[in-house]
C-alpha cells in the first residue's frame, strides 16, 4: 500500500523494505488550484512530510474513490485547501472534506488532524471555521507554510510523547 515504505535493491540481488517514517499529509483541493497545491506538496515534502496528492499517487486502474478514502484514513493530517473555487464547487473535494470530518470524529478531541488552509481570500465553511483555526497561505506563503509545519510537527511530538507514556 502506498505510503508504507519502499523496496530497495541490495547488492546480493535481494530487496530490503524501508518503512516510511515521515508523517502522511492528505491534500484535498479542486482541480483549478492544482498548481498552488503542487507547490504546497513540494514544500511539505521538503519539510519532512509525506504529502498525498492524487495526481502523484493514484495509479492507472486503481479504484480511486476507495484509494482516496484509504489515504485519508491512514493520514496523520488532512489539509483541505480552500479557495473561492473550492468553497462552492460541488464534487470530490466536498466528499473528501466530509469523509475527513467523519475520520476526525475518531481522533482524540485535543489532537490536530484537520489543518485547513486558505490559498486565497475566501470563505471557509462555517462547520470548519466554527471549530478549527485555519492558516492563510497568502499574501506570505512562506509564513503560512511555517505555521502549518510547526503545528503538525508539534502534534507529531505530542503523539510520540503519549505513545511513550502509554508504552512505559
Amino acid at each position: 500500500m502506498d505510503g508504507l515504505g519502499t523496496l530497495v535493491p541490495k547488492s546480493d540481488g535481494k530487496f530490503e523494505f524501508l518503512a516510511e517514517t515521515r508523517p502522511k499529509v492528505f491534500l484535498a483541493y479542486v482541480e483549478e488550484d492544482l498548481v498552488k497545491v503542487r507547490q504546497l506538496a513540494d514544500a511539505l515534502h521538503f519539510a519532512g512530510f509525506n504529502p498525498w496528492l492524487d495526481k502523484r499517487k493514484l495509479l492507472p486502474g486503481q479504484n480511486w474513490p476507495r484509494s482516496i478514502q484509504q489515504a485519508i484514513e491512514v493520514s496523520d493530517f488532512f489539509l483541505p485547501c480552500f479557495s473561492r473555487r473550492s468553497t462552492y464547487k460541488r464534487g470530490t473535494f466536498q466528499c473528501e472534506l466530509r469523509y475527513a470530518l467523519d475520520c476526525a470524529a475518531e481522533v482524540p478531541l485535543d489532537e490536530i488532524f484537520i489543518v485547513p488552509v486558505r490559498l486565497e481570500a475566501c470563505d471557509v465553511p462555517k462547520r470548519i471555521s466554527d471549530c478549527l483555526q485555519y492558516v492563510d497561505l497568502f499574501p506570505d506563503s512562506e509564513k503560512g507554510l511555517q505555521r502549518v509545519v510547526a503545528s503538525m510537527k508539534r502534534q507529531m511530538s505530542l503523539r510520540e510523547s503519549r505513545r511513550q507514556l502509554l508504552a512505559g
